[in-house]
């Protein structure tokens, strides 16, 4: 074939083949086209469907840092979008402080384990106020494994937040009433085994009467009552008399014997104490003050209360606050308060060994029991009624009270007042085979002791306490000791011991 015959065959193969080049570029520009072209109507529609939704979408661009946040978002918390910039620190500078951790705990988790997240927390309006949402996001990930992007929504639960909170609290509530219940309850079990009211005070004598008259007067107030007497006269029977008479009869009388309790256990059975807050609490407890909210709490033996829980005490019957035992927080109870005291409290001020502003505070109405020597007219009606009382509880009949033994219970002067009086009844029930009353005690003392000897209150306590120790050898407690006798708790007969300083020789 001729040269020329080539050149023609080569320059018509290349023209075919440049044809088939030039019209596969425009298959490809034509297909990038339509494909761009898509992608934009994607986006469209995509921004479309975040600015239209009732929740409030975002789509965060992890490469550029930007946010796209939608209109509804904004609207729900009050911006414009001048207001709420498209940065992610538009977001993080109105989110709850207390949240924050969680939020970004969950998108950390998420991009590690590429599970969808579900978080709720706290955004901060354009008012000031902070509404609960519930978020959930999704990242995007490049060919690379690398998260490009994230979009996700967040719903206004604050409705429903605020009822999870409000059942919660009404929950925390419940808790706490049902705990001062079941101390309550605990309280009412002792109650129920106590046989004394305040219909039982038994007498007819012009100084009875004049007590029941001043009870009853104070009775309806919230005033604070001190009742002072010797022991065994029924200081705490007037106390439930007051209570019994009062608006807040409805409720349990609380009861705290001061004498009783270890000074450093005291300030914990009052106040009550937190778990941890000394060795061995390992729960909360409640404090005889919170027990008594609403009602009448009964602080008998008031005189000794350490010195150092005084402040305290005079602090809660003032303005009704104070903290538990391991807490700052402070309490707010309603409490009508009555004390009593076998003490001259006015003597402790003067020897500082009791403050005189919360004496001030406790004698703004005293009620003064007289001793059982000094209303003898009513023994007769005391011992018929106290008896009956042990008779039934021990199971026997006594129907018989002799004069001569009435004669010598009626000519005794009764140091130890009602409580002694009622030992020595149940002693004699128990040695009585018969109907007829059998007297055990030798009941001897000189009629003249108590009211030709000019003695304080104090002595005279003294002086029998001594002669009863002397009387058991020294034995304080078990069967036949001076407690015994006495009719006192071991720990307070010890307690009036050391307080009187009596020593045995």
């Amino acid at each position: 074939m001729a040269l020329y015959q080539w050149h023609i065959i080569g320059l018509a193969t290349f023209c075919a083949i440049a044809t088939l080049l030039f019209v596969r570029l425009l298959i490809q520009r034509s297909r990038h086209g339509r494909s761009k072209a898509a992608l934009r109507i994607s986006e469209e529609r995509y921004l479309l469907a975040l600015a239209g939704s009732t929740d409030g979408l975002w789509d965060w661009d992890l490469l550029s840092n930007t946010v796209f946040y939608s209109d509804r978002f904004r609207e729900i918390l009050g911006y414009s979008s001048e207001e709420f910039r498209g940065t992610i620190d538009s977001f993080r500078s109105r989110l709850h402080p207390e949240d924050a951790e969680a939020i970004w705990a969950a998108i950390e988790r998420h991009l590690q384990e590429r599970d969808p997240y579900k978080v709720e927390y706290r955004l901060r309006t354009k008012s000031g106020e902070y509404l609960w949402f519930l978020a959930r996001g999704q990242a995007i990930w490049s060919t690379e494994g690398k998260a490009v992007r994230m979009s996700g929504w967040i719903q206004d639960i604050t409705e429903r937040k605020q009822g999870e909170l409000n059942h919660k609290a009404a929950l925390s509530e419940i808790k706490e009433l049902k705990e001062k219940l079941e101390v309550e309850r605990a309280y009412l079990q002792e109650e129920i085994k106590l046989e004394y009211n305040y219909e039982n005070i038994i007498g007819q004598s012009d100084g009875l009467n004049y007590v029941l008259y001043k009870a009853e007067q104070i009775a309806p107030s919230d005033t604070t009552v001190l009742v002072l007497g010797e022991t065994g006269t029924g200081k705490e029977l007037v106390a439930r008399a007051i209570h019994g008479l009062s608006p807040r009869k409805d409720r349990v009388l609380v009861k705290v014997n001061c004498a009783t309790l270890p000074s450093n256990l005291i300030e914990s059975e009052l106040f009550g104490h937190e778990k941890g807050a000394f060795t061995g609490a390992y729960a909360r407890q409640l404090g005889r003050f919170e027990v008594a909210n609403g009602a009448t709490l009964f602080l008998d033996e008031i005189g000794e209360l350490p010195l150092e829980l005084q402040p305290k005490l005079l602090r809660v019957i003032q303005d009704g606050e104070f903290e538990r035992l391991g807490s700052s927080g402070t309490i707010k109870v309603d409490v009508r308060v009555i004390a009593a005291t076998n003490r001259n409290l006015e003597d402790e001020v003067r020897r500082g060994r009791f403050r005189e502003d919360l004496w001030y505070r406790l004698s703004i109405f005293p009620i003064t029991v007289p001793p059982l020597r000094e209303r003898m007219e009513d023994i007769a009606l005391l011992v018929n009624f106290l008896v009956d009382k042990i008779s039934k509880r021990l199971g026997k009949t006594i129907e018989n009270i002799p004069t001569s033994v009435m004669n010598t219970l009626q000519d005794y002067q009764w140091p130890g007042n009602v409580r002694e009086l009622e030992n020595v009844l149940e002693r004699s029930v128990i040695n009585s085979s018969g109907p007829k009353l059998r007297l055990v005690d030798e009941l001897k003392q000189p009629h003249q002791e108590l009211t030709t000897t000019q003695k304080t209150l104090e002595a005279v306590e003294r002086d029998h306490i001594v002669r009863i120790l002397e009387q058991t050898n020294w034995k304080v407690s078990g069967k036949n000791g001076a407690a015994e006798i006495l009719g006192l708790n071991r720990s307070t007969l010890r307690a009036r011991i050391r307080k009187l300083d009596i020593l045995q020789p």
